[in-house]
Formats: C-alpha cells, sequence, structure tokens
C-alpha cells in the first residue's frame, strides 16, 4: 500500500479540515449564511495580502486572475513593460500581446531574478509606460523577485506595478500597501490549501482609477461588477460555493497560525530542503531561491523524468519537472501550504531513494541529516 505525496507548486494537499467543509451539503449563494461567509473571506484576504484594498474572489484558474488584471487595467496598444524570466513572466507577455498591448521585454537567464535597477533604466528609456508586469515567485524555476524595489521604481515613474503572486502568496512575504504593489493576483490551490478554481484579484486606488479609462472589453472579468457586490458578501456571477468552503476554512487555519508563523515555517522548510540539496552534492537552481519552492540542477547527463517517473509510478512520491528547455534537467520542491518539518523529511528521503534507484550514486541519510539539523536548530557545515 502506498499513501500519495504531493509535492508539487500547484496544486498542494488539502487540509483535512478543508475537505469536510467542502463535503458540506451546497448552500444558495444568496443567503444570508453564505454572503457572511464571503465577508469572511474577504477580510482574511485582505489580512494575507497585507492589504486594504478590495479583494475580488472569481471561479477561475491563477490565469484567469491575470486576464482579469490585464482587461480591468489597459486600453489597447498601451505599453507595458513585462520581466520574463520563466514560464509565468512569458504568460504575461503572451497575454498582453493577445489584448493588443504592446510590449518591452526584459528577458532574464530563467533562474536568475530581475535587478530593480534594470527597469528603472527601461522606465528612463519609455517614459510612455502604462504598468510593470511581474512575479513573486517564478514557479518554473523557483526564482524570487523583489517586488518591494520594483514598488519603488514604478511609484518613483509614476507606473503601475501588476504583481503574479499566484504561488506565493501565503509562503513568501508580500506586503500589498507598503510595497507599493497597484494591483494582485493569486489563486486558491497553492498557499492557500484549496483546489483549483478560485483566482484572486486585488486592486489598489490606483489600479481602480486606471479601470475607470481601461477600453479592453470586458464582461465576467469586469472588476467594477465584483466590486459592487463586496460589500454584501455577493458575487455578480454564481460563484463556485463548495471552493469558497474549503477556502473560508484554509484561511481561517492562516489566520489562527499567525501570518508571521507561517511565514516562517516556510522559510524554515525552503532552507532545510536547500541544505538537504547542497549535502546531496546537488546545487539550487534558482540564484534567489524563494520560500515556495525548491528547483535542484541534476547532473549533465542525468535523466529528470525518469526521476520524477520513478518516484510517481514506485514510490507515490510526486515531484515537478522542469518546463519548456529545463525539462529534464531540474526537479522542483513544493514546501508549500500544508507542509510541516516531516513533509519534509519525507521529500528529501525520497529523493536520495530515487537518485540512487536512477543511477546517481548519493549518501543515503546525507540530505536527511542536513535537514534535520536545521529542522532541529543546528548549524551545518552547509550554512556556516
Amino acid at each position: 500500500m502506498n499513501k500519495h505525496r504531493l509535492y508539487t507548486a500547484g496544486p498542494t494537499p488539502i487540509p483535512p479540515a478543508g475537505l469536510l467543509a467542502m463535503a458540506q451539503p451546497i448552500d444558495y449563494h444568496r443567503s444570508e449564511r453564505f454572503c457572511e461567509l464571503m465577508l469572511e473571506v474577504e477580510c482574511h484576504l485582505k489580512y494575507l495580502c497585507r492589504t486594504e484594498a478590495d479583494v475580488a474572489v472569481i471561479a477561475s484558474s491563477g490565469t484567469g486572475a491575470m486576464e482579469c488584471a490585464i482587461v480591468n487595467l489597459f486600453s489597447p496598444s498601451d505599453e507595458v513593460v513585462v520581466i520574463r524570466g520563466g514560464k509565468f513572466g512569458e504568460r504575461w507577455a503572451e497575454m498582453a500581446a493577445a489584448f493588443g498591448l504592446r510590449t518591452v521585454s526584459i528577458d532574464l537567464e530563467w533562474g536568475s531574478s530581475v535587478d530593480p535597477s534594470q527597469i528603472d533604466a527601461v522606465l528612463r528609456d519609455h517614459p510612455g509606460t502604462k504598468a510593470v508586469l511581474g512575479t513573486l515567485c517564478e514557479t518554473s524555476t523557483g526564482a524570487l523577485h523583489d517586488i518591494r524595489g520594483l514598488g519603488e521604481v514604478t511609484r518613483r515613474h509614476d507606473v503601475l506595478l501588476v504583481c503574479d503572486a499566484v504561488s506565493a502568496l501565503g509562503a513568501d512575504d508580500f506586503r500589498m500597501d507598503d510595497w507599493n504593489v497597484d494591483a494582485l493576483v493569486s489563486c486558491s490551490q497553492k498557499g492557500l490549501m484549496t483546489p483549483p478554481g478560485l483566482g484572486l484579484c486585488a486592486f489598489g486606488e490606483r489600479a481602480l482609477a486606471a479601470g475607470e479609462s481601461a477600453r479592453l472589453p470586458r464582461y465576467y472579468f469586469d472588476f467594477r461588477r465584483y466590486r459592487k457586490s463586496l460589500g454584501k458578501g455577493q458575487t455578480p456571477f454564481t460563484p463556485a460555493v463548495s471552493l469558497l468552503y474549503g477556502l473560508h476554512q484554509a484561511l481561517r487555519q492562516l489566520r489562527e497560525e499567525g501570518l508571521d508563523s507561517v511565514l516562517e515555517r516556510h522559510a524554515r522548510l525552503a532552507t532545510a530542503t536547500r541544505e538537504a540539496v547542497k549535502a546531496l552534492g546537488l546545487s539550487v537552481f534558482a540564484g534567489c531561491p524563494a520560500n515556495t519552492v525548491t528547483s535542484i540542477r541534476l547532473p549533465d547527463g542525468f535523466d529528470g523524468k525518469l526521476l520524477t517517473s520513478t518516484l510517481r509510478d514506485r514510490h507515490n512520491v510526486i515531484f515537478a519537472g522542469g518546463q519548456d528547455h529545463l525539462m529534464g534537467r531540474i526537479i522542483r520542491i513544493a514546501h508549500l501550504g500544508w507542509m510541516d518539518d516531516y513533509d519534509v523529511i519525507v521529500a528529501v528521503s525520497a529523493l536520495e531513494r530515487g537518485l540512487r534507484e536512477c543511477g546517481l550514486d548519493v549518501p543515503l541519510g546525507s540530505g536527511v541529516s542536513a535537514a534535520q539539523a536545521v529542522l532541529g536548530g543546528q548549524a551545518t557545515e552547509h550554512s556556516r
């Protein structure tokens, strides 16, 4: 008998309380009870995003939330700067092009993070820029971007900052208001420990003002409709009721743990995973790694696709592989959402076995020992 162990950066494991919440009899979405639940969800989301802005929940994927930001903020031929350092930075560029925006791309080597000075230089050369589209954690590489630094630059140039926090919300530090983020997009199936199907959008005052003059067509994703409904605990269209039960429960758990404690837990798990990787003689792929997911560079000639399939088929342990040109060259282990110290120990021990079974002679127990040292509060030779 094998237990299913999921270590992808979305979907992530669902706590039992959330599963039970979603299993309850469905309610009418205009009932007083459900409206009260929606009001609590918005309150908890504001807490999680560290914002006073309105946060709307939309029945969509995270990509739907990205589209919501695009159609509400821009007009045809608006110029936007896009940070392309991985699959999801590229998605910003593809979406902007699909809606007729003019894009100025900052192309980074995958695994690297943008320097805010790069944005500053581009904005000086492109004074008509309407917004910068960035990513907190580039999930395809595990790289963390300096959103706070970007916010300082964009505010100085009086352009909007739109941030994809799809995978990192609730795992890496994010402060929408303090960091001058004008629009945030995220979704349910990552750090929010809920199945896929809910997109999140938050618009600050500058984004709301931009939305009044934006001329891209919008209907289902018209943020003005959602904003009108928020104060009533309602949505303009039928919501994903059962998923919202699960999200409500997950947000309550995060609130009870306390956001600072949630972030510290993710930082500890990420550090333990990275130290284990080093102890196994491997390296972390991202130059500035996020606490959301650890990307691991595999030795030249080693078959990463064989590793992930071996772990899945023999051990029922699910890691993510690389995307596009990184397929087979890296693997990604998430320590995100409903995860604790022992989830990391299991992930590292599975990694050791999988590497050995696929032909790489790593010292069994060395990764686990390094992770245990971090989780137990002891320094290791790799962290000194």
